[in-house]
């Protein structure tokens, strides 16, 4: 009978590196400002964007279940991080920004965030760091992930229904 050695396996090696990276990072968003990681996912998503967008959206471009999106952003309106937008030909529609709070919590995460990231790849020389990102990046592109802010497929405000 043939086994799977799961320490060879390597989406097993990739859910269980990033698992250990996430909940590294985690500290630092966790411990200052209370949240967990569904949070810091929207919260990272609207930063990063120039505009608002839909919580479907960031189910799409996180790979994370709804429902955890969901409670995420009613955690977040709750306690003011973020804000919605209602649109301006259908109200019953709405996206999701962040709040001035919410800017600034982004903005000062931003540099702790970036600092743990260079230590977790300061084992890597500048050439291997280059084709860990090729290689992550060819990955990505083979499942179609989102690489860009743009928010795919999402229909314009004169096309909702």
């Amino acid at each position: 009978m043939k086994k799977l050695d799961l320490l060879k396996f390597v989406p097993f090696r990739m859910n269980r590196l990033s698992a250990e990276i996430s909940t590294a990072l985690s500290s630092e968003y966790r411990d200052r400002y209370g949240i967990e990681i569904p949070e810091w996912r929207v919260i990272a998503t609207l930063g990063f964007r120039e505009g608002p967008c839909t919580a479907q959206f960031i189910v799409q471009h996180t790979s994370t279940h709804k429902s955890t999106i969901s409670r995420a952003v009613t955690s977040l309106l709750e306690r003011g991080l973020i804000e919605r937008v209602e649109s301006q030909v259908d109200r019953r529609e709405y996206s999701l920004q962040l709040s001035r709070e919410g800017k600034a919590m982004y903005q000062g995460l931003i540099p702790r965030l970036l600092n743990r990231e260079r230590e977790i790849l300061s084992c890597l020389s500048a050439t291997e760091l280059r084709q860990f990102e090729n290689a992550l990046a060819k990955i990505e592109k083979s499942f179609e992930l989102t690489q860009t802010e743009a928010q795919p497929d999402a229909p314009k405000d004169h096309e909702r229904a």
